[in-house]
């Protein structure tokens, strides 16, 4: 039997430690809200992104309302890039640079 079809996939994941969060951030916009398109080397850069991962330091933390899945605000300064999958654009950010949570009320 070969060995490399018995072994099963290893999936690797990245988890935030201490106060931090994993994130992906989100396209920077290539048109104004206008409608103007812009050049290919001009960008409006986006601060904004949705939650992959929350340390369990920052869930278990009740003055982080931060969970997986969320859109927030953030500041760029300390993120980490994490070069994972290419261009899937994650982030590690520590959770005093999320300024804002995005949520809809009901």
């Amino acid at each position: 039997m070969d060995d490399t079809k018995s072994k099963k996939a290893v999936l690797e994941t990245v988890e935030p430690i201490g106060k931090r969060i994993l994130l992906r951030k989100d396209e920077d916009k290539k048109q104004t809200k206008s409608g103007i398109h812009l050049p290919d080397k001009i960008e409006i850069p986006t601060l904004t992104g949705r939650v992959v991962a929350v340390s369990a330091q920052v869930a278990h933390d009740s003055d982080y309302p931060i969970e997986q899945y969320d859109r927030v605000l953030f500041n760029p300064k300390d993120a980490i890039p994490v070069d994972f999958e290419g261009d899937n654009r994650l982030f590690v950010v520590p959770v005093e640079n999320i300024v804002a949570v995005f949520r809809k009320t009901p």
